[in-house]
This record gives structure tokens, sequence and C-alpha cells, in this order.
């Protein structure tokens, strides 16, 4: 039987490694503010069944997406805007369809807390969680009907984030970073329904990397790899493939104004790893891949002894297959108090 949940269905901290400036050391060390990079769930990426994913190109790339090294709670709001199209044929919920076009918007709430005590000999911890909601006006030729155009608008919350682990080490420019974000199937599913913002089946990733940031310079630099492990969607006995993924970034940061501009570029490269299986994948292996790069714009704002980051970056793919070929537009804000 067709189930939702927690949706309806329309007619669909990191600690910024913030660098020293020149005659502003201090200022710029309490610039660190946390944001978890784990807050995709329920986000249109595009590989698997229903061409999709719970990674995301842009979610662990640049300052703000590196664990936090400093204690405190954090809140963090995130806006997604992702127009792609693919004529490829996809599996989906509804069945196989063609020519499809999705705009999906999607606005995530979440926060955390970065704890006092250090671990494993000087090692910071903090813990995450993210709830996003998703808008999604999906269109495509199904099969099912003999190529008759449908179109599906739904909105609902997607999948929730759980980020139990997220550890960072420092060494003088250095840092060094291990997350385990948990994408838990709570976002609202249906069968037979041709778009979903919830994926109906738990996501495991486990990603490592490194932030490297200049004192003196302002120049940053931040590298993350990813492999994501994927659970079986019992209602379509589907398992997408698992999902090998890296993110990288470059910026410069300067003081403008009351606080501190940056600038710089993103790149990703995800590849599925291992074929989509199961009764429900009906068209075979059907292994995803993407890549891209795009600008960031970013902005540090002192407020006393709290901090504001806003950050905006425009990703294009530039190579896919077996998935939706778009532009991802984000803004993300952190408030650490």
């Amino acid at each position: 039987m067709p189930r939702a949940r927690q949706g309806q269905q329309d007619s669909k901290e990191t600690e910024l490694s913030q660098p020293d400036f020149p005659n502003s050391t201090a200022l710029a060390r309490r610039t660190a503010l946390a944001l978890c990079l784990a807050c995709t769930a329920g986000l249109p990426a595009w590989a698997g069944e229903g061409g999709t994913s719970h990674i995301l190109p842009g979610a662990n790339a640049t300052l703000m997406d590196l664990p936090p090294t400093s204690p405190g709670f954090f809140f963090k709001p995130m806006f997604l805007n992702y127009r792609g199209e693919a004529s490829a044929r996809v599996p989906t919920a509804a069945g196989v369809v063609a020519n499809m076009n999705v705009e999906a918007n999607t606005f995530v709430l979440g926060g955390g807390y970065g704890f006092e005590q250090t671990v494993l000999g000087g090692t910071h911890y903090s813990a995450a969680a993210f709830v996003p909601y998703t808008r999604l006006d999906i269109s495509a030729n199904a099969e099912a009907l003999g190529g008759v155009r449908v179109n599906s608008k739904v909105s609902g919350f997607g999948d929730v984030t759980l980020v139990p682990v997220m550890l960072a080490w420092k060494a003088a420019d250095w840092q060094y970073d291990f997350l385990m974000p948990v994408y838990a199937p709570t976002g609202s599913y249906e069968v037979g329904r041709l778009g979903n913002p919830g994926l109906n089946y738990w996501t495991v990733d486990l990603i490592a990397g490194a932030g490297y940031s200049n004192a003196k310079s302002g120049l940053n630099a931040a590298a993350h790899f990813g492999y994501a492990m994927n659970t079986g969607n019992s209602d379509t006995d589907y398992r997408s493939g698992n999902v090998l993924h890296v993110d990288a970034s470059v910026q410069q940061i300067f003081p403008l104004g009351s606080g501190f501009a940056n600038i710089g570029a993103e790149a990703w490269y995800f590849q599925q790893g291992n074929c989509d299986s199961g009764a429900g994948a009906t068209l075979g292996c059907f292994k995803g891949r993407t890549s891209g790069i795009g600008p960031v714009l970013g902005y540090i704002l002192p407020i006393g002894q709290q901090k504001l980051i806003f950050e905006f970056k425009w990703l294009a793919e530039l190579d896919t297959q077996n998935r939706l070929n778009g532009d991802y537009l984000w803004l993300k804000m952190v408030y650490k108090f």
C-alpha cells in the first residue's frame, strides 16, 4: 500500500577556520563559528532510485563546512534552489520516466553543540541535527501511461539528518576532520508519486578531510572525501548504489567594513561506486556521476562576542551521467551563541 509520512501533496558549525589578518589577530580568531556540513537530507541530489541521493554538491567544501573546534551552541538555517533536467530514463516511485524536469526549493533548520571537553587526547567533539522542508515541481513522460506527460507538485518534510559524530583536530594552520552523518527515512514518501521529499531508506556517510588556513595571507582551502552507504527501499525493493564523493574549495578572506568578506571557488566529483540492485531496479546497474564548479561569496560579521556568517554559492553541473543536469543555488547562514 502507498504510504505518506510527515508531508502533503499539492495538485512536492563547524568552525570556520578563520585566518588571522595582520594587526587583527584576536578579532580574526574570534570569528570561528560552528556549522554542520551534513544538513542535506531531503534535498535534490541525483543518482540512484528516482535519480536521487542524500548526498549533495556544496554540502561540505568551504570554511562554513568544517567541524567546530570551540564549545557552544550554533543555529544554522539554509536555503537551496535546484533546477535540472534529464532526457535519460529514470526509475522513480511512480515507475520509469523520461525527459524529466525538476525544480526543488528546500529550507533547512538545524543546529548543534560543540562540547568543551575534548576526547582522544585533544580532539574536539560535537553533534548536530537538521530537518529540511521541500517543495518539488517535477514533470516527466511516464512509460506506464504510454509516454504521457505528467506533473507532480509536492510539499513536505524531507529526511532528518543526524550527526552523532563530528571530530576535529587542530595542528598549526591545519585542521583534520572526521564526520558521520546519518540520514533517517522520516520524510514524506509515497509509492506511485513522481516526486517525494523523503527517500525511504537510510544512508550512513563516512567523511574525512582537511582544511588549511594561512593566518597572514587570508588564504583558505579545504578538501573532504566521503563514502555514502545506502540501505534498500522496502516499499519498492530498490537499493541505490553507494556513492564516492569529493568536495574541495579555495577562498581568499579580507577585511571589509565591520567584518570580513571572502571570495573563492568550489569544485566536486561524485561517482556511484556500485550498481543499483533489487527487483525494483528494472533499468539495471544505473550508475550515476556528476562533477562541476562554481563561485562562492561570503561575509563574516562580528556582533559583540557573537558572530554571523553568510554564504552564497552558485554551483553548475558540467558532466553528468544517469542523472539530472542543472544548477545549485545555496544561501547559508550561521549564528553561534
